[in-house]
């Protein structure tokens, strides 16, 4: 059966999956491109980017898994782009260029209605209105029994977590510290919800943590 899963979500030692005031500049808000350093050393980061290279240590491992059986994504607004509130135009693409690199279909949460964005490569982005349920359910049925991957940010991680509709989820815990940002188990009691630690792997750029839902 498809699987919810998180893969390869970064936070920092204090909590944090971004850094503050996000913007065009600063996608990852400030300080929060440290957070991805085990991450664009592997292979399969430079695969993605289409260079030459990369590790094949037990980083790039953890790597792929989040490629594999993949048939869909879910994306919170602010991992698409910075606009907020209504869309003003549709030059807004998100920040990949026009191949982004997911290949299957990516279903984006927001609050304000869009048609869809056909990219090269495979991508679609559509905009889900009715809910986290509404776009689970949407992007399952076009993952046709693979397995979707929440991509973040951490308030959508959170709201799915909340509802118990995460089957497994890989965070990567980079040993930087950020002070602020966007802390992604604030309010969140994993233990009550289920969840339980099922794999932990420590590697010189990051600790991988590896949850299950009972």
């Amino acid at each position: 059966m498809s699987k919810l899963k998180v893969q390869s979500f970064t936070i920092s030692l204090d909590g944090y999956g971004a850094g503050p005031e996000q913007s065009l500049q600063e996608p990852l808000g400030v300080g929060g491109e440290r957070l991805h350093e085990w991450l664009v050393a592997t292979r399969t980061f430079h695969q993605m980017q289409k260079i030459e290279g990369g590790s094949t240590d037990t980083d790039d491992a953890f790597a792929q898994r989040g490629f594999k059986n993949l048939g869909a994504w879910i994306l919170g607004r602010n991992m698409f782009g910075p606009v907020r509130g209504p869309w003003l135009d549709e030059a807004w693409k998100g920040w990949w260029g026009d191949e982004p690199p997911y290949h299957v279909p990516v279903f984006v949460l927001t609050h304000h209605a869009r048609p869809p964005v056909t990219m090269q490569g495979g991508t679609t982005f559509h905009f889900v209105t009715d809910g986290i349920e509404a776009a689970l359910r949407r992007a399952r049925e076009a993952a046709a029994g693979r397995d979707v991957r929440v991509g973040g940010g951490a308030a959508t991680i959170r709201q799915y977590l909340k509802a118990r509709l995460i089957d497994e989820m890989h965070i990567a815990i980079a040993p930087v510290l950020l002070g602020s940002g966007e802390s992604l188990f604030a309010g969140i009691h994993l233990p009550a919800l289920g969840y339980r630690v099922g794999e932990h792997v420590t590697t010189p750029k990051a600790t991988h943590v590896v949850f299950t839902r009972n």
